[in-house]
């Protein structure tokens, strides 16, 4: 599977858990505040005056509806246009724990837990990939002895993994030809020109090269080390 591919599906999980997760905290946020303004409002009518104390505590508590909110939510006095106003709040906390945040969990835990498993996939095949030459095919890529990927045009791409899935990592060219270009009747100058542009990438990131055997075939072979 391909990176974007990894990435998509995590997206697929986390935005739809983000977007669960607000939406039930902005309703449990909502039923709070209507239970808040009710208990205020009977606080206010049996309770007159403009100091908290602690009978103006009990009673509030009394008239909420909500019993995880009896003793978390807060009174408050505030001064707006020079006018003692009692005010009622809830921490951001207590909304948290009220809300149902188990189906955006749920979703947060699967993407975690995607990401971890394709996190693992990737390193066993980079210790179990096709490995030849100090190049790793694994996933659909090419990676190096550093464990750095190989960017490869698509068409050499697909050459290298030819040579690759081959037994022997040779390939003639009739086979190259058909599989690269299955509808052109003389590949020749396209392949020579691949060919031509694909020796430096490979030499320059493995110990490989690309023997020709009079252009009739073509072997991707370990480079003879010389004294």
């Amino acid at each position: 599977m391909k990176h974007y591919h990894t990435l998509i599906v995590f997206l697929l999980l986390i935005v739809p858990s983000i977007v669960v997760g607000i939406h039930d905290y902005k309703q449990t946020e909502q039923s709070i505040e209507q239970d808040l303004q009710q208990a205020l409002a009977q606080t206010l009518q049996e309770n007159q005056g403009d100091v908290i104390t602690a009978d103006t505590i009990r009673t509030f508590n009394r008239h909420l509806q909500l019993p995880e909110l009896r003793g978390k939510a807060t009174l408050s006095l505030s001064t707006q246009k020079e006018v003692l106003q009692l005010q009622a709040d809830c921490p951001t906390l207590t909304i948290w724990k009220m809300s149902d945040q188990r189906p955006s969990m749920t979703l947060a835990g699967m993407a975690l837990l995607w990401v971890a498993g394709c996190g693992l996939h990737r390193r066993k095949n980079m210790t179990t990939g096709n490995t030849f030459g100090g190049l790793t095919l694994t996933d659909g890529r090419f990676l190096n002895s550093r464990h750095e990927e190989v960017r490869f045009t698509p068409m050499q791409q697909q050459l290298m993994e030819l040579f690759f899935l081959s037994p022997t990592h040779s390939l003639s060219k009739a086979e190259i030809c058909a599989a690269l270009w299955p509808k052109k009747p003389d590949a020749s100058e396209t392949l020579y020109t691949l060919i031509r542009r694909l020796k430096p990438i490979v030499e320059q990131h493995s110990t490989l090269e690309i023997e020709s055997d009079r252009n009739k075939a073509y072997r991707l072979k370990i480079k003879e080390i010389e004294n």
